[in-house]
């Protein structure tokens, strides 16, 4: 077996780099041949994921996804993993298949080890097609550090492992000067837009996602397709209309599409002509839009809205 060398003295910064330039390579090999990967060598150590970037160093993409470093997770033997819920916070064991050339697959998803130490690992994200999995991986890369080496290295600190790096700043600039300047570059914002209510016959609720083992614990749709209920009381009129809105770095909105299917064309014309009545009149004067920010930039993004009307009396 080829285990890369204990890491002692490495640096957030050393090891993110390694990550992203680190050639492909088998972590076991038995006489030349590929052979089901063992960790045996890491059962019982504790891992926390540290960092979580593309091989062009980024943990943004131009979606406005944010890949963060979420798991923490142990071997327990070579066919068992105990990872940590968020939710429940305690840790829940997990079934734990392997394959060739240092794949294995665990808690629904489907993973390559790339370096492992008792210090640290190095795992690659893979794609699932249905029942084939894309071995030359998705290009993401987890970077995890033993509990034992972030307390007695790092002295307890993985702050600055985990923020987003210059890279991740100058890259979300130039997204945002881009949307600013074109709303459909919009991109999603890491901190949402928000909305508020001036009026006491309109009310809103945000939709949020339940982190559950399905979805991995991840609500990253929180952030990435913002949804509101909004009803207006009082109206003119009983409606219905879901669609989407652009909000600029301004708080100034403008009609993005419908979120519905017509059968004919005629249909889609006459309800994207009623509800941009609905956002050019009770959305633009009973509410404050707070437009969508990330790592403290603020751009254009985009919203769903589904606004009721309930005919006043």
């Amino acid at each position: 077996m080829l285990i890369a060398k204990p890491v002692t003295k490495l640096t957030c910064i050393v090891l993110t780099l390694f990550c992203l330039g680190c050639k492909q390579r088998n972590i076991v090999k038995h006489n030349g041949e590929k052979d089901l990967i063992s960790f045996k060598p890491v059962l019982g150590i504790s891992y926390t994921e540290i960092a979580r970037r593309s091989n062009n160093g980024l943990s943004f993409n131009n979606f406005g996804y944010q890949m963060e470093p979420q798991w923490k997770m142990q071997f327990v033997s070579n066919d068992s993993t105990s990872i940590y819920s968020p939710t429940k916070k305690q840790f829940i064991n997990f079934p734990l298949s392997r394959g060739y050339d240092s794949i294995f697959n665990t808690a629904r998803t489907w993973l390559k080890v790339k370096t492992m130490t008792r210090d640290s690992m190095i795992i690659e994200l893979l794609k699932a097609y249905g029942d084939s999995v894309d071995t030359r991986g998705a290009k993401v890369y987890m970077v995890f550090y033993a509990d034992n080496y972030i307390k007695n290295v790092l002295h307890g600190d993985i702050s600055k492992c985990k923020s987003p790096s210059r890279k991740d700043s100058v890259y979300v600039q130039w997204l945002a000067d881009s949307a600013n300047k074109n709303i459909n570059k919009a991109f999603a914002a890491r901190q949402p837009v928000e909305l508020k209510s001036k009026s006491a016959l309109v009310t809103i609720s945000k939709r949020h996602t339940e982190p559950t083992m399905l979805n991995n614990f991840n609500t990253s749709d929180d952030y990435m397709g913002p949804e509101f209920d909004i009803t207006v009381d009082k109206a003119y009129a009983n409606f219905y209309y879901s669609f989407s809105i652009f909000v600029d770095p301004a708080g100034q909105i403008h009609y993005g599409k419908p979120l519905t299917v017509f059968s004919e064309r005629s249909y889609e014309e006459n309800y994207i002509h009623l509800s941009t009545a609905v956002m050019n009149s009770y959305l633009k004067y009973y509410l404050n839009f707070i437009p969508g920010k990330t790592l403290g930039i603020v751009h254009t993004s985009e919203i769903a809205v589904h606004v009721k009307g309930n005919r006043g009396v």
